[in-house]
């Protein structure tokens, strides 16, 4: 199969859900962006709106997709026998579904920026070391997501872990910020605040602890006889 054939089809496998929804929220931005002093919102609420659904909705719609990429493939004992093996291609359709997420997200960062609304949120860094406030928590959901599914087997159980630790991050916010350990696995540092000083270890703390649930889930496809097991209810 050529590469561009390959990746097509990885794109079609990773769903319409995981393709529409990023550019959906995308437009929404767009739209609040646009609408958002009219409605009688006060600019700094609209901008801490503005922010907190790039930092929290690109992630949660990323890490749902990521959950649902097992189980999607007929006939896995045929690709198990495969050079590239299965495990290859989750992290390709991973890639396809993360990649077009970082696109999304970048459009919305950079509508932002030139409407002036990224400006209006005190302490948030602009130009590239501002992109970690979404890419950071988006790679650690949707490496969960991946984790959850293969050791669970099962999508939906995996979408709702990772529904439930955004819940968490979003209404348990505090407790977080209140001990040095879990404030630097806080997942929306950038929404709820952090002191200063620690917003960027936050972000890179992140993103380095995601790779060790990539790892682990690449263990785990490693057993074919997990993999083969399918989904359970």
């Amino acid at each position: 199969m050529k590469p561009l054939d390959l990746w097509s089809h990885e794109i079609r496998r990773a769903g319409p859900a995981a393709m529409l929804a990023p550019p959906a929220l995308v437009v929404l931005i767009a739209l609040l962006a646009a609408f958002g002093t009219r409605l009688g919102s006060r600019e700094g609420n609209t901008a801490w709106f503005l922010l907190g659904a790039v930092e929290t909705g690109i992630p949660l719609l990323t890490g749902t997709a990521a959950a649902s990429l097992i189980g999607r493939d007929r006939a896995v004992e045929l690709q198990l026998t495969l050079p590239t093996g299965y495990r290859s291609t989750l992290l390709r359709r991973l890639a396809v579904t993360a990649g077009w997420s970082c696109l999304c997200a970048l459009a919305a960062s950079a509508l932002l920026t030139v409407t002036g609304w990224w400006d209006l949120m005190p302490g948030v860094p602009g130009g590239l070391t501002g992109q970690l406030t979404w890419l950071s928590p988006m790679l650690w959901l949707s490496a969960l997501g991946l984790l959850a599914a293969v050791a669970l087997r099962s999508a939906s159980a995996a979408a709702a872990v990772v529904g439930a630790v955004w819940v968490f991050g979003q209404v348990f916010h505090g407790v977080l910020q209140a001990n040095p350990v879990s404030r630097s696995l806080a997942l929306f540092a950038t929404t709820y605040g952090t002191p200063p000083g620690e917003w960027l270890p936050n972000r890179l703390t992140l993103l380095s602890t995601a790779p060790l649930f990539l790892a682990a889930a690449w263990l785990l496809l490693g057993a074919a006889e997990r993999t083969l097991g399918g989904e359970t209810e």
